[in-house]
């Protein structure tokens, strides 16, 4: 039984069975988006709620470079001294670069990676960490990509009295992926997940998000984070979550 031209493109959308071919010498690209999410609350809780970034990505004929910077803030009305007052209840700073470096192959690639987190109530006055390794685009057609990447590196810190965060200093190795699909009204989802494992504690980030277009340049965008450490700062939590509803606008 034959199979018709419609039936192939149904299968190939849904497994990635015939794949576009991915042309490594394409032409310089540069993108950059913004985004913005701002929350009011009143009534049995009062607070204010600001989650805001900026992500961009570079790619030339040897490299593609990812740029990211995340800020969060939030100031809750508690109770001190039976008097109501606000406080600053979540403050965040945290950022990233990766850059990959294509080889001769096609889709094969070698990285260089740092990022830097300053939370205010992790229990850490700051983290950081490096890595080097592996890097490869395992598919990329119009509808969707997956790339991957694992390689040594090594992770500091230093707790908030200034001590430095024996627990997290050290040799590591880092993996990350990231998957992305595009349906044909525009709307786009995204699966991240990165983890960094030393001797003695694991760090893994997950973020999942589905965005929607309103305008050409203006999208709503839905996301969940996840945030693990197996031995966390003094008695902060080893998960943490956030839910967020932004505005994502594109620059070019």
């Amino acid at each position: 039984m034959s199979t018709s031209a419609a039936d192939k493109d149904l299968i190939s959308t849904l497994y990635h069975a015939d794949f576009v071919e991915y042309d490594e010498e394409q032409d310089d690209t540069f993108t950059l988006d913004g985004e913005l999410g701002v929350i009011f609350a009143s009534g049995n809780t009062n607070a204010t709620s600001i989650k805001s970034s900026l992500k961009s990505e570079h790619e030339t004929k040897r490299f593609v470079n990812h740029y990211w910077i995340e800020f969060l803030y939030k100031e809750s009305e508690v109770e001190v001294d039976e008097e109501m007052q606000d406080q600053t209840t979540a403050q965040r700073l945290y950022t990233y670069f990766q850059s990959d470096y294509k080889l001769m192959q096609e889709n094969r690639r070698l990285f260089v990676y740092g990022d830097y987190e300053d939370d205010r109530f992790n229990g850490y006055e700051y983290r950081s960490s490096v890595a080097a390794g592996w890097s490869q685009l395992v598919w990329k057609n119009e509808i969707s990509n997956f790339r991957y990447s694992v390689g040594p590196g090594y992770a500091f810190a230093k707790f908030d009295n200034g001590e430095k965060a024996d627990s997290v200093d050290g040799f590591i190795i880092r993996a990350s992926a990231e998957y992305h699909y595009i349906w044909p009204t525009g709307a786009k989802f995204r699966q991240f997940v990165a983890t960094e494992a030393g001797d003695e504690n694991v760090k893994s980030r997950t973020e999942t998000s589905l965005s929607a277009n309103l305008f050409e340049s203006l999208a709503l965008k839905l996301s969940f984070i996840v945030q693990h450490n197996t031995k966390p700062a003094t008695d902060s939590d080893s998960l943490s979550t956030e839910t967020a509803v932004t505005i994502v606008y594109r620059f070019f």
